[in-house]
């Protein structure tokens, strides 16, 4: 099914049409069925239970205004995923896997998918089942949102498991974003215990006569989250960086930010160096990228009491880096006993808390607009720090941060 690549990636996204790679796409109809089936025999207390666990968040339900742009995200994904089902990846990703573009038919609408073969070779690097990713992001039930505090004008939705994070790029993100995955990947395999959030995904969407959107998938970090207490977005700096809390009646999910995290720490024990070493490794492969104005996601849940100690640990190397051989020694790659516990990845475990950490939002290059930015708001703020500076001191600045609030 999959033939020659339509061509280079940079002139697929500027393309007016589809080109010669264009397919009619299956029907998710089956899926959709099935999906639909195993939730008719969910009990009520199974539905009670989901409901509790979703507070703050929002079903994009008939008559939302965005149910028909996610209907048409959950098709178009159901019948892209089923590419790499009916042909599974073999081998590390080529250079033409790279810069395939695919594209799918559907009633009143497109779906492009980019760089198709190397992220399901991702997926299968995490031991993720392409029938799981499917059955998630596919139909059957709707996409939630959220209240997002960022200020990009960006759509931002979850699958309804939670599990995955759908984003919306602009053209010159998705642009940056695919230029750096062969070393994306090649990090990844490098360190299998990276604190960079796993992209699962890029595609685009056409309504008929419509302008073209892009948008990203990747595992959330902050999965699973039904007793995450709070959640932060870290940028190491003071401008902008306070949120308005929530009351505390409220069911609002708000992820609050660096001066919302004044008085509080991080209190990981033993594994402090671990990620202290790792903050390095991940902050310095940015930096050599050029990349700035990431962000470190955290959040806390308290620890029950028989998930605390060694006992819930264990080294699950096989599991993160599935197929992957590195010639790199483990010391090296600054691997760690991970959590028994789903998205370990980006799980670490302190003596009284679970933290949920990774870095997020790696598309913004340094280049001559945000160097005249740099210009402007150090005139605008001085004495205080911003988050556009030079992909050096933005680095170093966040990595400083990790080691004073954490202990």
């Amino acid at each position: 099914m999959r033939s020659e690549p339509e061509k280079l990636l940079w002139g697929a996204m500027a393309a007016p049409s589809p080109g010669p790679r264009e397919v009619l796409a299956l029907s998710p109809e089956a899926g959709h069925k099935a999906t639909t089936s195993r939730s008719g025999r969910r009990g009520l207390l199974w539905r009670l239970r989901d409901k509790q666990l979703r507070l703050g968040l929002f079903e994009i339900s008939p008559g939302h205004e965005l149910h028909r742009l996610t209907c048409m995200m959950q098709a178009g994904l159901w019948a892209a995923t089923q590419v790499s089902v009916d042909h599974p990846c073999g081998g590390l990703p080529t250079e033409e896997d790279f810069s395939e573009v695919l594209t799918q038919v559907h009633e009143g609408f497109e779906l492009g998918t980019l760089a198709g073969p190397a992220f399901a070779w991702l997926r299968h690097s995490l031991g993720l089942a392409e029938e799981d990713y499917q059955a998630a992001l596919g139909p059957g039930s709707p996409y939630l949102q959220f209240l997002s505090t960022s200020k990009s004008k960006a759509s931002f939705f979850l699958s309804h498991d939670q599990r995955f994070f759908l984003k919306t790029l602009r053209p010159r993100e998705v642009r940056v974003l695919l230029s750096h995955l062969p070393r994306y990947l090649q990090h990844l395999r490098r360190h299998p215990h990276s604190l960079l959030a796993r992209l699962l995904g890029v595609h685009s969407l056409r309504m008929t006569r419509g302008k073209k959107k892009y948008f990203i998938i990747m595992q959330s970090v902050f999965y699973p989250a039904g007793r995450i207490s709070e959640r932060y977005d870290i940028k190491g700096c003071q401008v902008s960086r306070w949120v308005e809390p929530a009351p505390e009646s409220s069911p609002l999910v708000l992820v609050l930010k660096d001066l919302n995290f004044q008085g509080k720490t991080i209190n990981l024990g033993p594994q402090r160096s671990w990620l202290l070493r790792q903050m390095e490794l991940d902050t310095a492969f940015l930096r050599e990228l050029n990349v700035l104005d990431y962000s470190l996601l955290l959040a806390f849940q308290h620890l029950q009491e028989d998930e605390r100690g060694p006992g819930s640990l264990l080294f699950r190397t096989a599991r993160s880096v599935q197929g992957v051989q590195s010639p790199d020694e483990p010391g090296a790659q600054n691997r760690r006993l991970l959590p028994d516990a789903p998205n370990a990845l980006h799980i670490l475990d302190g003596p009284e808390q679970r933290y949920f950490l990774g870095l997020v939002d790696l598309t913004t290059v340094y280049g001559l607009r945000k160097r005249l930015e740099h210009l402007w708001k150090t005139l605008r703020y001085p004495h205080r720090t911003f988050s556009t500076v030079s992909p050096a001191v933005y680095a170093r600045r966040l990595c400083q941060w990790v080691e004073a609030h954490t202990e």
